[in-house]
């Protein structure tokens, strides 16, 4: 999958709906019942990250929900994609990008979004051929303001901001001409998972969805 590739895929799933649930699965028994619940609620491109020991096994979970997009996150090295390709990710996701990684998901044609904060390293991005891309960490890196800004000289480049997301703060990223959605893990609260309220997570997946962009 060639970069070019890559980005018109990436592009797809992050039209899917406005906000792209970022998952810290901890239990992996939860993850079905927890992708349903946000599936049923409109948010059909899920990010599992692979921050636990239970994500690959996650991800093998959510892959079986019909209307579901799973995706691995925190993405680091070429052992990562293909760990994430052999649980059933249909794209990644990095919180930056190096020459490795980027030749691992190429070669496993695993859509990413690699990760920028500066115009610097989007524009690197753009020279190999990404033209959609993850702004992170979107609030630290100065949030809404900063992409817009960065989007001025750089308008054909695409974002999904992540990083400090929340329901109150991502109507200011979704009003951009360069954000195609928002990364967030607020539809997806801790304890809610613990407590299996999944009519819980369903409610806030409804909420997110109907995010005007």
């Amino acid at each position: 999958m060639t970069p070019k590739e890559a980005s018109l895929k990436a592009r797809e799933i992050c039209l899917l709906a406005p906000v792209v649930p970022v998952l810290v699965v901890s239990d992996a028994s939860k993850a079905r019942s927890l992708a349903e619940a946000l599936v049923q609620g409109g948010l059909p491109a899920l990010e599992v990250t692979l921050r636990t020991p239970a994500a690959l096994a996650a991800i093998e979970e959510m892959a079986k929900v019909e209307g579901g997009v799973v995706g691995a996150g925190t993405l680091l090295t070429p052992e990562d994609v293909a760990a994430a390709c052999n649980a059933g990710a249909r794209f990644g996701v990095s919180p930056g990008a190096t020459d490795r990684l980027l030749d691992a998901c190429e070669d496993a044609d695993l859509p990413l979004l690699p990760g920028a904060a500066t115009a610097t390293e989007a524009m690197r991005l753009l020279e190999r051929g990404y033209s959609v891309q993850k702004f992170f960490p979107a609030e630290a890196s100065g949030g809404a303001p900063a992409l817009k800004a960065i989007g001025a000289p750089l308008p054909q480049i695409s974002f999904c901001p992540t990083g400090g997301i929340t329901l109150k703060n991502a109507p200011a990223y979704l009003g951009l001409g360069n954000t195609l959605c928002v990364g967030g893990s607020w539809v997806a609260p801790s304890d809610m998972v613990r407590d299996g309220d999944w009519k819980g997570i369903e409610k806030l997946a409804r909420e997110a969805s109907a995010l005007a962009r």
